[in-house]
This record gives C-alpha cells, sequence and structure tokens, in this order.
C-alpha cells in the first residue's frame, strides 16, 4: 500500500512479538540497509539503497525484532485532536471544543480552543491553527533572543522533524520543529538559544555549552520537560 509519500510504501510484516507496520524508503544516496523507529506515526522506517533486496530488509527486521518491540514499547499513545480532547500551546493544556454551528474557523477563547465545521475536520483544523501560531510565534521569538544576543541568523525555518527540535546550518539558517509551539516557552527559550549558540560555535564543546547557559536560564529545566514530555509531542496527529 503506497502511503502517498513519493517512492516509499507501507506493509504490515510479522515479527516475533506480533506486527509491525514497515515504511519501505528506497534511497539512491544510503549505501547500506538502515532501520529506525518513526517517533510520530510508530512506523518502523527500511531504507533499501539501489540494488537492495526488500528479503534483506526484511531479514535486518527479524534479526533485531526485539530492539523493535521495545523501541516501539516505549512510544507514549498517539493523541488525536478531537472534542473534548486537550492539546498544548506554550505548554498550556486547551480542550478542544466542537462548535460545529460557528463559522469561525479555530479561535481561542476562555481557555478553551474552539473549532467550526464538521467534525470530520477537527483535527486538520487544530493542526493547522497550531502550525500558524508556530509560524508567528517561533521565529518572532527566535528574532528577540537574536537581537538580544547581538547574534544574526541568515533566515529561521519551520519543519516537522523527527528527530531534532532545531538546527543550525554553516550558512546561518536556523530550522526549528513547528511542534516546539506546544512545548513551554522556557523549552522553547533553551532551543533557541541552543541554536544561536552554534552560530558562533559549530560543535558542542566546552565554549559552546558556557554561551548556551550565558543566552538562557532555563538548560536543565528545559532538558528535563523534554525528556518527560518531548516524544509526546510528535505522537500528535493533526492530520
Amino acid at each position: 500500500m503506497a502511503d502517498g509519500a513519493g517512492d516509499r510504501m507501507l506493509e504490515v510484516v510479522p515479527i516475533a512479538s506480533g506486527t509491525v507496520t514497515v515504511c519501505w524508503r528506497p534511497s539512491r544516496q544510503a549505501r547500506r540497509i538502515s532501520m529506525r523507529i518513526d517517533p510520530a506515526s510508530g512506523h518502523v522506517i527500511i531504507t533499501l539503497p539501489r540494488g537492495a533486496r526488500k528479503a534483506d530488509g526484511l531479514a535486518l527486521l527479524r534479526a533485531h525484532s526485539a530492539w523493535v518491540a521495545a523501541g516501539l514499547s516505549r512510544l507514549p499513545p498517539a493523541t488525536e485532536l478531537r472534542h473534548g480532547g486537550t492539546v498544548l500551546l506554550d505548554g498550556i493544556a486547551l480542550e478542544i471544543r466542537h462548535a460545529p454551528e460557528a463559522r469561525r474557523g479555530v479561535w481561542l477563547e476562555d481557555g478553551r480552543l474552539h473549532v467550526s465545521g464538521a467534525e470530520d475536520f477537527i483535527a486538520r483544523r487544530v493542526g493547522a491553527y497550531l502550525r500558524a501560531q508556530a509560524q508567528v510565534l517561533l521565529p518572532a521569538r527566535l528574532r528577540l533572543q537574536a537581537e538580544q544576543a547581538d547574534l544574526r541568523p541568515v533566515q529561521v525555518r519551520l519543519r516537522d522533524t523527527k528527530s531534532r527540535w532545531g538546527s543550525c546550518s554553516s550558512d546561518g539558517t536556523i530550522m526549528l520543529c513547528w511542534r516546539l509551539v506546544m512545548a513551554p516557552q522556557e523549552v522553547q527559550h533553551y532551543i533557541i538559544a541552543h541554536e544561536l549558540a552554534h552560530l558562533r560555535h559549530m560543535n558542542h564543546g566546552p565554549d559552546f555549552w558556557l554561551l548556551v547557559d550565558r543566552l538562557t536560564p532555563h538548560r536543565r529545566q528545559a532538558e528535563k520537560w523534554l525528556r518527560a514530555n518531548g516524544a509526546s509531542l510528535h505522537r500528535i496527529v493533526p492530520a
């Protein structure tokens, strides 16, 4: 079954502990077969380089089935965005309320996130609202911190990354995961400071961490929060 992502295909595969959904990912750049667990979907992604056989990928999967089962068991449950559920914005839990007769799209009022239109579109509309908030809030907060630190990123981009909350390229472009908008502002402040520090130190050496600690007082608190809750942000299904 195709999953709509180019050449990628989804397939349910039996392993010793039950079944897993494998996403086959052909790659012209890869030099060897590799395997990882996608924390958002819970799929096992197997990358096949040119000329590799699916049978070789299945052999890798079954040889490491215990590792796969353990990794999947550690994932938090997927969170659907639905009426009566909650979603985080700046670390604050907002109840999602369906307002089918309204014509206002999605709006925040009285600590609740109200969603108009058909119930089937709640997840899509809340997801779009969160991304829109991220597009406004995260770049503005990064630019403010950069100005305060006298640092000058070239540009800011938002993506839906799976393994990193942010990155800084050698040309000064900073990338942030849009899902950070759901984390507390102290966590955002730390991640932004971390990436800004890379504008001066493209490594994680002692000077880098000294600069991070000068740019934010929230490092320890944010790292603790991300260890406890970061995976849950990736398991939110915005449709």
